[in-house]
């Protein structure tokens, strides 16, 4: 895809082509990318590289959009300060917000009738209702780059330039504060699971359990690491680097414990079972990819 001269995609997002025709009530709809720019435009672009749709936004860059969980509306922040929602269609529907200072990352809530966006130092929860009172709290020293909103278990997690990634509840109350990372959080994101998040910095990518205590960091020699994309099985991460690099992450070694037992899914397709009270061991193979596993014994 070649985007015309002096326009650069500032962010992007694949909508989901089942959830958009029946939105479209039931009529044929393409997949489609949204795409934002950085001279301030919203587009649809087709696998093929087409321009569906294009309307102009924002002044200035718009820097983070969103589609709502069933893709009914989406939600467009830029340098302007304003936070704006718009129809399946990209027809306006509203301007929610307008501060003095840019709004760099927005989220959801998982019911679709909140947004949650960055001001400065602060994050503010804003109701699509016009006349509602939003809340605001300080949540870090220094600007705000990432923000992501739980879908499933209500739980809010942001990053921030004083290097450090927090965890919050729905009310603002502070439940988890990471320590100081080498440089500031660029980016975060919730597995659809709920069940854990990653944080993206300078070469540093980290796995993180939904209180927010690391499971898994690694360095790769990517530069920052501004975006961060989970498959819906909640297995596999992808992350668009500053070298211009699109590195492939998979979730490995989860664990699950029950009375003597503890099983260890090693590989897509292999789980390790061990009996820690005889030290006995079995390797369990699957032909198709494991995506979820519980361990216990139910009788009927």
């Amino acid at each position: 895809m070649q985007l015309p001269k002096n326009t650069f995609a500032i962010d992007a997002h694949w909508s989901s082509s089942t959830a958009r025709q029946q939105v479209a009530g039931g009529k044929k709809s393409s997949e489609s990318m949204l795409v934002v720019t950085s001279d301030g435009k919203l587009m649809f672009l087709s696998k093929l590289g087409r321009v569906e749709k294009s309307v102009e936004a924002h002044t200035g860059a718009v820097l983070a959009t969103r589609w709502c969980e069933d893709y009914t509306a989406l939600v467009s922040v830029g340098e302007d300060g304003q936070v704006k929602v718009w129809s399946h269609s990209l027809m306006l529907q509203s301007t929610l917000v307008q501060s003095s200072s840019p709004v760099y990352s927005v989220s959801w809530s998982p019911d679709s009738s909140q947004l949650l966006y960055t001001s400065g130092k602060h994050l503010i929860i804003q109701s699509l209702q016009p006349s509602s009172k939003s809340l605001q709290w300080k949540a870090h020293d220094g600007l705000i780059p990432a923000v992501d909103w739980s879908l499933l278990g209500n739980l809010i997690i942001s990053g921030g330039e004083d290097r450090k990634y927090r965890v919050w509840d729905s009310y603002g109350r502070n439940l988890y504060t990471s320590g100081l990372h080498d440089s500031p959080i660029a980016s975060l994101s919730w597995a659809p699971s709920g069940e854990m998040f990653a944080v993206g910095a300078f070469n540093t990518i980290r796995l993180c359990d939904r209180t927010g205590w690391s499971y898994s960091l690694d360095k790769p020699d990517s530069g920052t690491l501004f975006s961060l994309s989970w498959t819906m099985d909640s297995t596999q991460l992808a992350a668009g680097c500053a070298d211009g690099r699109v590195i492939f992450a998979h979730v490995v070694d989860r664990q699950l414990e029950w009375k003597n037992w503890c099983a260890t899914v090693n590989t897509d397709h292999t789980i390790d079972m061990v009996d820690i009270s005889n030290e006995s061991a079995e390797h369990l193979e699957f032909p198709e990819r494991v995506v979820r596993a519980s361990l216990g014994w139910v009788i009927s």
